[in-house]
């Protein structure tokens, strides 16, 4: 099959490169070697001749394809993660290219007997006939977000190649540790300079997101009384029974596993305890904001049913927010996602908008002031060994990207 060489060469170099993130860290970036690759891409960057090339020091790249029209164009931006997730292992990634996807199993490990199924994975079916690139079985591919790292440079060297493409000035960022959910928080908006941007970090092709949960976390820390198990009536007070006690208070119909769409859940992510002192995680989310601000009052209402029953500060709960539905903030500049539908349709893709179960670090940008909703990337089953991605979705999302710059570029503003 012919492929866009120079797309499918970035990305698997890119994979090459281990930059998997660390959610017990406390530095940023999280891992240090997450640098490997930033500085790999600063020197890319300079190498294409773009403007502006500057990489901070927590691993944060930014760069400039300058306009090449007189026109008043506002300046976008496309922006992609680099680390992968620590769910699994992003060290000695073995990827190859299923020619012709002949819609059967593919034999990832034949030793271990690890095998990509359409059995257990039926949107394998989708791409029959595509080129899947995929794993070996022993660790994830980081199609999550290398995949949107190799199409929005090779994006801006397609628009390189093709100076008939009038467009205005174009900013591409790249950072570390959107798994971890602290990829936006050090980004430079200021020094992005955009008015408005796209993420390509979305999963199948046609996908465009720009509704997602809002967000809170609720830790529950429980205080028991310790006392010898032999004289312990009437006195003993045993914070993991409470704990257990706690989550039966949550509606077991409104978890992960039981809703779906644009339904919410509370969802336990942590329990440790013995019997002195307890501690439960959940996360609570909800698109809709007046709902959210309802379920973060359930939980804290759980906490003062436990304290009314067993004793005032028996269960202290800290309910924190982390990041808000973006919809709140795409919805003043609506032509953000037309363009962008307009763009994929020019690349041959069909718009599909669905909102996300879950955060992006577009989301947080947008309530930076950087309006971003979130692109296709193409890649499937992330954070695993089963994860694959087409080279026609990578292809397709690179494509869509210098649509939506020419469209700008186009535009009268």
């Amino acid at each position: 099959m012919l492929y866009n060489m120079d797309l499918i060469k970035r990305f698997l170099g890119y994979t090459a490169v281990d930059t998997q993130s660390d959610e017990n860290s406390e530095s940023v970036p999280s891992t240090e070697k997450q640098k490997d690759l930033a500085r790999l891409l600063k020197d890319e960057l300079e190498g294409m001749g773009l403007e502006e090339v500057f990489m901070d020091d927590m691993g944060y790249v930014y760069a400039t394809l300058p306009a090449n029209t007189d026109r008043k164009v506002p300046t976008i931006g496309f922006i992609s993660h680099m680390d992968t997730s620590p769910s699994m292992s992003g060290k000695d990634v073995r990827p190859r290219i299923v020619d012709n996807y002949d819609g059967g199993d593919i034999i990832l490990n034949k030793e271990q007997n690890i095998v990509l199924s359409p059995s257990l994975f039926p949107e394998l079916l989708a791409h029959k006939g595509e080129d899947l690139i995929v794993t070996d079985g022993t660790t994830l591919l980081g199609a999550d977000d290398k995949a949107g790292i190799a199409e929005i440079i090779t994006a801006v060297e397609y628009l390189q190649q093709h100076p008939e493409i009038k467009h205005g000035k174009v900013r591409v960022g790249f950072n570390p540790d959107e798994e971890i959910g602290m990829g936006a928080a050090h980004f430079d908006v200021e020094r992005f300079g955009c008015e408005f941007g796209y993420t390509v970090d979305g999963g199948e092709v046609g996908e465009m997101e720009f509704e997602n949960f809002n967000a809170a976390k609720a830790v529950f820390r429980i205080q028991g009384l310790e006392v010898h198990p032999g004289y312990a009536k009437g006195k003993m007070v045993n914070a993991s029974l409470l704990a257990a006690e706690l989550i039966s208070m949550f509606p077991a119909d409104e978890t992960p596993g039981t809703t779906e769409g644009y339904e919410g859940f509370y969802h336990i992510v942590g329990l440790s305890g013995e019997v002195d002192h307890a501690t439960a995680t959940f996360i609570i989310r909800d698109h809709d904001r007046d709902r959210f601000e309802k379920r973060k009052e359930f939980a804290r209402s759980v906490a003062d049913r436990m304290n009314a029953r067993y004793g005032k500060d028996t269960v202290v709960a800290e309910v924190t927010d982390q990041y808000y539905n973006m919809k709140e903030q795409i919805d003043k500049v609506p032509f953000v996602v037309d363009i962008a539908c307009e763009a994929m349709k020019l690349a041959g893709v069909e718009p599909v908008k669905v909102p996300i179960r879950g955060g992006t670090d577009g989301a947080q940008l947008s309530f930076k002031g950087l309006p971003c909703p979130n692109l296709f990337a193409g890649g499937m089953n992330f954070h695993g060994r089963y994860e694959w991605v087409p080279v026609q979705s990578m292809e397709k999302a690179m494509m869509t990207v210098v649509r939506i710059i020419e469209l700008v570029g186009k535009r009268e503003w």
